[in-house]
C-alpha cells in the first residue's frame, strides 16, 4: 500500500510503502517548534519523488540528523537519521522520519501518538 505525501505547495513530494502504526511527538526544541508527528521508515520504504537538489536541509547541534524541508513553502517534510531505538545512534542502520502530518489520504487521528522526551534526552 503506497501512501503519498507532500508539502503544502506540492514542491516536495514523497511516498512511503505503508501507513504508520504509531507516530512520535518529540519534545526537543526543534521538533516542538516544528510541530511534526514523526513516522519511521527504512530507506527502502521511502521514495522522494522530488529531485533531491530541490529539497532544503537544516542540521543543528551534533549535525547527526538532516532535517529536510520545502524551500518554497517551508514545511518540514522528512529527516535522514541514524536509528536511535537502542539509545545510541546506529549509523549502520539509517532511518527516514516522515512528517506524518503531510501524508495524503491518511487518517492521522487513527494512530497512537507516542511522546519522546527529546527536551531532556539530547
Amino acid at each position: 500500500m503506497i501512501i503519498a505525501g507532500s508539502c503544502h505547495c506540492k514542491a516536495t513530494v514523497f511516498e512511503v510503502t505503508k501507513a504508520p502504526e504509531t507516530v512520535t511527538r518529540c519534545t526537543c526544541s526543534f521538533c516542538s517548534k516544528r510541530g511534526a508527528l514523526w513516522a519511521y521508515y527504512k530507506p527502502a520504504q521511502f521514495a522522494l519523488k522530488t529531485p533531491r537538489k530541490n529539497v532544503a536541509t537544516y542540521m543543528w547541534g551534533s549535525r547527526t540528523i538532516r532535517h529536510h524541508f520545502c524551500p518554497v513553502c517551508g514545511c518540514g517534510t522528512f529527516t535522514d537519521t541514524p536509528d536511535f531505538s537502542a539509545g545510541t545512534p546506529d549509523f549502520d542502520n539509517p532511518i527516514v522520519s516522515v512528517n506524518a502530518r503531510l501524508l495524503d489520504n491518511f487518517d492521522l487521528d487513527s494512530v497512537e501518538v507516542v511522546v519522546i522526551d527529546g527536551k531532556n534526552l539530547w
